[in-house]
């Protein structure tokens, strides 16, 4: 009785080190697997208003990959976008509610550049806008319905009223050569080749015309000034075109 006691313990203690070795074996190889942890939602996602679908967005792990649709309400896609880690890349397309295609804008890393493409609904080019880091270069484009290129773009007519000597006033005015009114100035120059809004300054601008007044100071003036117009296209772009205008004085400010 006490052989088979004996027998029966030793092979439990037998059993139980097999066990205790096999699952620390388990355990050191889970550590050494490595594990891509799911921190989100992976797949495709759609959101509605109402009964109607208002777009399709992809997932990897809860941040935007893949390509991203919005609808018009009777379900045409209206336009596309295309994402990389949650950051725009390539070109995003919008559409006519027909289906034809209307703009391709050109995207790096979330940001518009290179080149903006317009379309007619006859799939003929409309125009070309030229884009760098997010902001508009003077490059600009723009073709007929049946493909003929536009061009004749208004240029900045300048006009001086000097008064330097009676007042010590020196007034620049500006307009546009067509005398047309759907333009905005600005006080600044283009930077490395790009409209930079939080550089230029705005002029106030009414029926077309503009003017900057500088005065006579103390010391060192300006010996120029630059100005860009910002002008509404008959197709409803932007064309931007710049002028810089030497001073007689050097010490207007």
């Amino acid at each position: 009785m006490r052989t088979i006691l004996y027998l029966f313990l030793s092979f439990s203690i037998l059993l139980a080190s097999a066990s205790c070795t096999g699952g620390k074996k388990e355990a050191i190889a889970e550590e050494e697997t490595p594990a891509v942890p799911d921190t989100g939602y992976t797949g495709i996602k759609q959101y509605k208003s109402g009964i109607y679908t208002v777009s399709e967005v992809t997932f990897k792990n809860g941040v935007r990959d893949g390509l991203m649709k919005t609808f018009y309400q009777g379900g045409q896609v209206r336009y596309t976008f295309w994402y990389e880690n949650g950051l725009r890349q390539d070109s995003a397309r919008w559409y006519f509610l027909e289906g034809q295609l209307f703009r391709t804008t050109p995207y790096k890393n979330d940001t518009v550049d290179g080149i903006q493409k317009q379309y007619y609904r006859t799939g003929k080019l409309r125009a070309e806008i030229g884009f760098s880091k997010g902001m508009r270069i003077p490059f600009i484009r723009e073709y007929t319905a049946d493909g003929r290129l536009m061009g004749s773009y208004p240029e900045i007519v300048v006009s001086i009223n000097d008064r330097y000597a009676a007042e010590g006033l020196y007034r620049v005015n500006f307009a546009l050569s067509d005398n047309g009114e759907k333009v905005t100035f600005y006080r600044g120059d283009f930077t490395d080749g790009r409209f930079d809004t939080t550089i230029v300054k705005a002029l106030r601008t009414t029926k077309g015309k503009a003017a900057i007044d500088l005065r006579k100071g103390q010391g060192q003036g300006l010996s120029s000034l630059s100005v860009i117009a910002e002008i509404l296209t008959p197709l409803g772009n932007k064309y931007l075109t710049s002028k810089k205008i030497e001073l007689p004085y050097n010490d207007l400010k």
